[in-house]
């Protein structure tokens, strides 16, 4: 199995990205929320690292969103990260047998979950862009926005270690152009 793994900034369209491609996908935004919804284990040690915040279970966004700053967005990623991860090894076990899957992490690369072997394509949206969508989300929050990304590598870094680049202007035809040309090239 060839793994994929799709990076850049939050809000470049990763996602929208990802569906594109026809493998299976691996998302961990979506991950977290089944982890929110449906793991007591994790409910029961956010609670204990914020007693006066996280109050019921499943747990809220409403709730986890008044504890985000600095300090907190890290002990928060110790507790849901290694939840995520076994989401991922799991994921990875059932499509053992695909050619190819799809990795949608925001953190990738900040939490050295790249192999040698693995296929990194970096995202690249305009920062205009990016910037219209973040605050069309319901649950946008400027400060909140600026802590994750203080949390990321700068695009510029990231860009490095990838092997391919797909411009993202949301143009579905456009997008799958993009990846055609690019599945050509790992596949020869």
């Amino acid at each position: 199995m060839i793994r994929i793994a799709l990076v850049g900034e939050i809000g470049s369209g990763k996602t929208f990205v990802s569906k594109c491609f026809n493998y299976p996908v691996f998302n961990a935004d979506e991950e977290v929320k089944r982890i929110y919804k449906n793991n007591r284990k994790c409910f029961r040690k956010l609670k204990e690292k914020f007693p006066k915040n996280i109050k019921k279970f499943p747990i809220q966004k409403s709730e986890l969103k008044k504890i985000i700053n600095k300090k907190n967005i890290k002990i928060l990623s110790r507790v849901i990260h290694p939840y995520v991860r076994d989401g991922l090894n799991k994921f990875l076990t059932k499509n053992r047998k695909k050619k190819y899957v799809i990795l949608d992490i925001p953190l990738f690369i900040e939490n050295n979950l790249n192999l040698k072997s693995d296929i990194l394509i970096f995202i690249k949206t305009s920062n205009r862009i990016i910037n219209k969508r973040l605050k069309k989300r319901g649950n946008y929050n400027e400060k909140i926005m600026k802590i994750i990304k203080s949390e990321q590598l700068n695009k510029n870094k990231k860009r490095k270690y990838c092997n391919f680049v797909i411009e993202n202007n949301y143009d579905k035809n456009n997008i799958i152009k993009q990846i055609k040309k690019i599945k050509k090239k790992f596949n020869d």
